[in-house]
């Protein structure tokens, strides 16, 4: 996910604080790593220099003195272009779970206990998130975010199961090369 792009989405709706559009992200966004003040400042300094957003002004309310950033035309349109662009398909699949498989094969562990452990995580997490979508007053960015979660998890059991069943020709195949 672009932080740059999101944070002119946000933009988009109006002049923010940094504070304020870390909050909005943390909302929007909920099954999201939430982002880090520090990465909200330096993102926004970078949209600054790139002349995709700039400082509307400062005010304190009362508290420390805040600044205001707006996006500029050029942020717009920026904007406008990547929120376009078809995200492709990933060309490689970094599959984590797959390599530990692999690495239990090689290096003599039980690929089949990791398996069923993180089967069982995955099931945890899932329940966790089937928890938050039908939580009373889940907003549909929530329920939303949680279902693309479930959807990977789920894509992911599959797999799992899959892979549980083909272990003796996978270790075959593995220990042949």
């Amino acid at each position: 996910m672009s932080t740059r792009h999101i944070l002119l989405g946000l933009l988009a709706a109006g002049p923010s604080h940094g504070y304020d559009l870390k909050r909005r992200h943390d909302e929007r966004f909920p099954q999201a790593r939430p982002l880090a003040y520090g990465q909200v400042y330096t993102t926004l300094q970078r949209l600054v220099r790139d002349r995709l957003a700039e400082v509307d002004g400062t005010d304190a309310d009362g508290g420390p003195e805040r600044t205001l950033y707006r996006a500029t035309e050029e942020g717009a349109a920026e904007l406008a272009r990547w929120s376009a662009e078809i995200a492709p398909p990933a060309p490689f699949v970094a599959n984590e779970i797959f390599a530990k498989v692999v690495v239990a094969i090689l290096a003599g562990g039980d690929p089949e206990r990791y398996l069923r452990e993180q089967r069982a995580a995955h099931m945890a997490r899932m329940r966790d998130l089937t928890a938050v979508k039908t939580a009373p007053g889940a907003d549909l960015s929530t329920v939303l975010s949680a279902d693309y979660a479930l959807t990977h998890l789920d894509a992911d059991l599959r797999w799992m199961t899959t892979t549980a069943a083909r272990l003796t020709s996978l270790t075959a195949e593995v220990d042949h090369r």
